[in-house]
C-alpha cells in the first residue's frame, strides 16, 4: 500500500484528492489546523506548515493543496523523504504578472518563486516534482468566484454584469483536478514540469455566469448593463464596504481571454476534463 502526506487536505481540492487517494488504496496522513476525524486508512494531524506535527519519515508522495509559497519553504527545509511531490499553484502566475494592481503582481511573483523553489529542492533530492495550475475552480461550493456569484443571486434573484464581460474562460471541476493529481504521480514525463489545468470547455464569461444562474433553484436572471454604469455602481458598493474582492483589475479581466492549452496535460498524464454543466448543488458547501 502506497502512502501520501497531504497539506491543505480540508480545502475544496484537498478533500477531493484525499477521497481519490483512499479510493485507490493509498494510506493518507493529512494535516489541517482544525481537528478532523480519522477513518480507515486516513489519519489527520492537527497543525500547519509553520507548526508541523510529527510526520512520517518517508512517504511515496507529498501533495500540497494550500498556499504554494508556504509549502515551498517547508519543502526546501524538510528532511522527509518523498520520491514524488505534487503541488497546486494557479494560472494567476500568468494572468496577474502584468496586472494594474500591485498586490496581484505580488501574487504572481510569489507563485513563480515558489515553483522555482520546489523544483530546485526536488532536484537536489533527486525527487520528481510537478506543479498543477488550475484555472477557475468550481464544484465544491467553496470557490471564490462562481459560488459567490450564486450566493448573491440566490438572495437577489439576479446578477449584474457589464456588457464588456465576454472574455473567454475555462472553468474546471474540482473532481477533475483530483483525478489529475493522482494521474501525475506515475507520469514520468510530468516530473520537473508545471501544467495549466483548464476545464473541458471554453466559453464567454457572461455565458459562464448565465449557466450558473440558470442552474440555481429557483433560477436567477442575468442583467447586462453598460460598463461605465457597472463601474459606478461598484464604486458605490466599495464606498459602503461591500464587494471589496472585486477590484478594477478583476473587472478589466472580465473582458480578457484567459485561455490555456490543455494538450500538454492530456499528452503527459491523460488529463480529460469535463465541459461546464453546472448544477445547483455545485454552489452549496
Amino acid at each position: 500500500m502506497r502512502s501520501a502526506l497531504v497539506f491543505g487536505g480540508s480545502g475544496q481540492i484537498g478533500l477531493a484528492v484525499i477521497e481519490r487517494l483512499l479510493a485507490n488504496d493509498w494510506r493518507v496522513t493529512a494535516v489541517s489546523r482544525a481537528s478532523q476525524g480519522d477513518r480507515g486508512e486516513l489519519r489527520w494531524l492537527r497543525g500547519d506548515l509553520q507548526r508541523v506535527p510529527e510526520l512520517p519519515e518517508r512517504v511515496d508522495a507529498v501533495f500540497s493543496l494550500g498556499p504554494l509559497d508556504h509549502f515551498s519553504y517547508w519543502y526546501a527545509n524538510t528532511s522527509l523523504i518523498a520520491p514524488r511531490v505534487i503541488g497546486f499553484g494557479s494560472t494567476s502566475l500568468e494572468t496577474k504578472q502584468e496586472s494594474e494592481d500591485q498586490p496581484e503582481r505580488d501574487v504572481a511573483a510569489r507563485l513563480r518563486d515558489a515553483e522555482a523553489r520546489i523544483f530546485e529542492a526536488a532536484r537536489q533530492r533527486q525527487a520528481g516534482a510537478t506543479v498543477l495550475r488550475p484555472t477557475l475552480v468550481y464544484g465544491a461550493g467553496r470557490d471564490k468566484t462562481l459560488t459567490r456569484i450564486a450566493s448573491l443571486a440566490r438572495r437577489t434573484g439576479f446578477f449584474v454584469l457589464p456588457y464588456s464581460a465576454d472574455g473567454l474562460r475555462q472553468p474546471v471541476h474540482v473532481q477533475d483536478l483530483a483525478d489529475a493529481a493522482l494521474a501525475t504521480v506515475d507520469a514520468g514525463n510530468a516530473r520537473g514540469r508545471s501544467y495549466a489545468l483548464p476545464g473541458g470547455e471554453t466559453l464567454a464569461y457572461a455565458e459562464m455566469v448565465k449557466r450558473t444562474l440558470a442552474s440555481l433553484q429557483p433560477p436567477a436572471r442575468l442583467i447586462r448593463v453598460p460598463t461605465p454604469l457597472f463601474k459606478a455602481a461598484l464604486a458605490g458598493a466599495h464606498a459602503f464596504g461591500k464587494m471589496q474582492s472585486l477590484g478594477g483589475a478583476a473587472v478589466a479581466r472580465m473582458r480578457e481571454d484567459l485561455v490555456f492549452d490543455v494538450e500538454p496535460a492530456r499528452r503527459d498524464f491523460g488529463y480529460s476534463p469535463r465541459g461546464f454543466q453546472p448544477t445547483d448543488g455545485m454552489f452549496s458547501s
